[in-house]
């Protein structure tokens, strides 16, 4: 589940020119309407897309299915996985829970939770969680996704973390990290002696009346949209063998008009908290510098088959809402189209997904073609995900579909993920696994060691390397 964060700066900046009048008018509706047809007609958007101007939606209107097996179509009622949308709600409860003195910002982790080492209990704080800065990082792997629905909640999520080694020391860096606040959601429940969800609705949905939010389980949430993933080879599958339960760090359930309502509170007025307890957030200095700049805040979520994103312009109050139930990043670049339609800007058009596209070209055009064309083709992509996700996605797919040939096709594109990439640990490693799984002992020992060369503390290399040798 990702977050605006890498790219905050880069809106603000790019997109800072003074907002043009009529948003109610017909050009205005056209407009988006031009753009959300480009983007359907590529089949890449279904969802929901809301544009307000102090609170009041302009244009409201969904596109698409929400459920393809049935044929039920999206509409503005319906409720979309937010993903990490829900940081936000997260972050509004332990900041008043720090405001009563429940909490205090600079607690360390191991005030609250046992079981860590003695570094992170005691170096780990509530304001490192807070502003990604704890060294955590994602806890979303094979061991994650293998798990039941029930093993996959918060507290057996804390039991994992207590694995977990820091990539950083506290406060020396910034990382984006789920992992942080999954552990704040153990660290609310422990100092208030509430269950984290009955917290998120007597602190920020019972206040706001967000009556269309459901916190708990998906699959009974009513009126859900399924997510759909493309898949390389272009076929839309649905996300739900995801299991994913709402926690903490992403996975509640909203429409447009109540995230509208939250973010609307979040940074106006005192109906959800305080200009007091507002100015304990640690964005509350940057939010402040950019009321009268016309840049546009995002806050955003999303994982396969699922995107959402709020774009706020504080100057002039607008609002820009996206949810989408197909891959990510289509609702954060259609949002940013709108932006610039309200700009007066002419939008970027959309593009096919980098991984269908690149496997389209592979197989049209040739492992060269791909090698000379791989920023063109890679563009898009998500800015906070690293660029040899990609061709390390397709190769495992075709290193394990089963189809005859597609093993050497694999070790095709893993090797130009090296080239391409030659300094990422990752990419040897899974060149390693597909020499080991096609019998190549001597090539996979020599990638492994290569892994291991550039990340000592790459597992699953260590683990393969030595089972190899101890044959």
């Amino acid at each position: 589940m990702k977050s605006a964060i890498t790219f905050l700066i880069f809106l603000i900046s790019a997109i800072s020119a003074q907002a043009q009048p009529g948003l109610r008018s017909d050009s205005f509706e056209k407009s988006v309407d031009d753009l959300v047809q480009a983007y359907t007609d590529l089949g890449i958007f279904s969802g929901v897309v809301l544009v307000a101007e102090e609170g009041k939606p302009v244009y409201h209107k969904a596109f698409g299915l929400a459920d393809r097996s049935t044929g039920r179509m999206n509409t503005t009622e319906t409720r979309f996985d937010i993903g990490s949308m829900n940081k936000s709600f997260t972050k509004v409860a332990v900041l008043k829970l720090i405001h009563e003195d429940k909490l205090s910002m600079d607690d360390p982790l191991g005030k609250y939770l046992d079981g860590f080492s003695r570094e992170v209990s005691e170096n780990v704080t509530i304001r490192h969680l807070l502003t990604h800065t704890s060294g955590f990082g994602d806890y979303h792997g094979p061991d994650y996704f293998d798990r039941s629905y029930d093993e996959k909640k918060l507290w057996p999520i804390v039991e994992i973390l207590k694995g977990m080694p820091l990539m950083f020391p506290p406060g020396e860096e910034q990382a984006y990290s789920n992992a942080g606040y999954v552990l704040l959601g153990a660290i609310m429940e422990k100092a208030a002696g509430k269950d984290f969800f009955d917290l998120i609705n007597e602190l920020v949905v019972q206040p706001l009346g967000l009556e269309n939010t459901y916190l708990r389980e998906k699959y009974n949430t009513p009126n859900r949209a399924i997510g759909y993933m493309l898949t390389m080879r272009g076929e839309l599958e649905s996300n739900d063998v995801f299991n994913d339960p709402p926690k903490p760090d992403g996975g509640f359930y909203s429409t447009t008009e109540d995230i509208l309502k939250f973010y609307r509170a979040y940074f106006y007025g005192n109906t959800l908290w305080t200009d007091e307890v507002r100015k304990l957030d640690p964005m509350y200095p940057f939010l402040q510098e950019h009321m009268d700049s016309g840049g546009a805040i995002p806050h955003a979520g999303g994982f396969g088959g699922s995107n959402t994103v709020l774009y706020e312009i504080l100057r002039d109050r607008i609002t820009v809402v996206v949810f989408a139930n197909m891959d990510e990043v289509v609702a954060e670049d259609l949002g940013a189209g709108i932006l610039a339609i309200i700009r007066g800007l002419k939008p970027k058009q959309p593009a096919y997904p980098a991984i269908p596209l690149i496997y389209q070209s592979y197989r049209e055009q040739g492992i060269n073609y791909v090698e000379d064309h791989f920023e063109e083709l890679s563009a898009n992509w998500h800015p906070a995900d690293p660029k040899d996700w990609i061709l390390n996605n397709i190769g495992y797919n075709l290193l394990y579909s089963g189809i005859k040939g597609e093993q050497q096709q694999a070790i095709e594109i893993l090797e130009l993920n090296t080239r391409l990439f030659p300094e990422v640990a990752n990419t040897w490693d899974s060149l390693g696994e597909a020499w080991k799984a096609t019998g190549n002992k001597e090539k996979a020992i020599s990638c492994y060691q290569k892994a291991l060369k550039l990340d000592p503390g790459l597992e699953s290399a260590r683990d393969a390397l030595k089972e190899l040798q101890e044959k």
